[in-house]
């Protein structure tokens, strides 16, 4: 299962459709035909037959059992408008930088004398280009979703604790625990 944070990237990914994949269970399989090149291709990625597949794509079935075209869903939204996706997330990583909305529990290590104690808070941060680049970096590469929550951390450490480096300069180690949700926009 994917981390918090690959799902919201996910999500945000599909937020930047500018047309909607389609609606219908011909067209999907129509679609995903085009990609993967032949129904028994098709066939193997979604667990069926490639009869089945044939019988979506001539219309002689008209709806799939639950776990099949959720399965088809998946596969659309993923192979769905790949430019559009790269686009945005170029942008993100060179000129617009990503937004991070999310509430959950933060825990640090602060200087003798502070509080240090973890709570829960909401906050929404923008964070610069560069942390969006080693985002998407991070997740091209393989990385686990602890490492991600690692990269967005030290972007909240950065940028709202430290207010770019006018304040808490004795903070380290922020920690994101807890997420009750994440939300990423770029």
């Amino acid at each position: 299962m994917a981390g918090e944070i690959e799902d919201a990237i996910e999500r945000a990914d599909r937020e930047s459709f500018t047309r909607e994949p389609p609606k219908t269970l011909k067209g999907r399989i129509g679609y995903l035909i085009r990609q993967l090149g032949s129904a028994k291709a098709v066939a193997q990625e979604i667990g069926v037959t490639a009869d089945s597949v044939n019988r979506y794509r001539r219309g002689a079935r008209k709806h799939a059992r639950a776990d099949v075209a959720a399965k088809i869903d998946d596969l659309v939204r993923q192979r769905w408008q790949p430019q559009v996706r790269k686009r945005r997330q170029r942008q993100a990583a060179t000129t617009g930088g990503i937004t991070v909305e999310t509430r959950a529990r933060f825990g640090y290590t602060a200087p003798v004398g502070t509080t240090d104690d973890g709570r829960f808070r909401r906050l929404t941060v923008h964070l610069p280009p560069a942390y969006a680049q080693r985002l998407f970096d991070a997740r091209d590469a393989g990385a686990s979703d602890q490492q991600m929550r690692g990269i967005v951390a030290e972007g909240f450490k950065e940028i709202y604790f430290q207010d770019g480096g006018v304040r808490a300069m004795g903070l380290s180690d922020v920690e994101i625990n807890d997420i009750d949700y994440l939300d990423l926009d770029y």
